[in-house]
């Protein structure tokens, strides 16, 4: 597995999008899928070592459509990305204005000893930079087998670079289904060689 260099944290994007690469329509989700709920919800709140946390970067327009009653999440600290917003929100540990700021603290201490993964939620710009960053290393991408009206799309992503894994560790194989709905648990994983030319 590729590691990031000292002192940084390994970057990991996560999102489900249908056959259109949509991932929401009017700030929320367009479909009903419980357990593909859970299993994001499981993914960004494990930690491999006791006292670690992970670190959610979030967009404010994603976060403020997340369920409230589900935060704080365990293992977790919030960073939001608003270049509006002037106070913290509930359940926000940071707030930052650019993708770039959100990094310097995760990898500074006394943060970077607590932090063991950076987990970005969205929204799209920061998708599309994120992925783009050396220390990104995986994307966790639900492919949901359906079409769906959508009005927010995943970013294009090379898949020369970030190459598809089969059996991935902890996550779930093989065709899912949930109210008739048909979806696929995905990784992609950014290839050291390509890196390397």
């Amino acid at each position: 597995m590729r590691e990031a260099p000292n002192g940084t944290k390994p970057v990991k994007l996560i999102a489900a999008a249908c056959n259109s690469m949509g991932i929401g329509l009017n700030g929320y989700l367009p479909w009903n899928l419980p357990n593909e709920f859970k299993y994001l919800l499981d993914t960004i709140t494990r930690v491999t070592q006791p006292g670690k946390k992970n670190l959610l970067l979030w967009g404010r327009q994603s976060f403020e459509t997340f369920d409230e009653s589900l935060l704080p999440l365990p293992n977790c600290i919030i960073a939001l990305l608003s270049r509006k917003l002037s106070t913290v929100p509930p359940y926000v540990s940071y707030l930052c204005k650019n993708e770039e700021e959100i990094l310097k603290f995760a990898s500074t201490p006394p943060l970077n000893d607590e932090i063991e993964t950076i987990w970005v939620l969205g929204g799209v710009e920061s998708y599309k930079n994120l992925m783009q960053h050396p220390w990104c290393n995986h994307i966790y991408f639900t492919k949901i087998m359906a079409d769906f009206e959508c009005d927010t799309f995943f970013p294009e992503f090379d898949k020369n670079i970030f190459k598809l894994k089969e059996n991935f560790p902890g996550v779930p194989s093989g065709i899912q289904e949930e109210n008739g709905v048909k979806y696929v648990f995905q990784v992609y994983q950014r290839d050291l060689l390509v890196d390397l030319l």
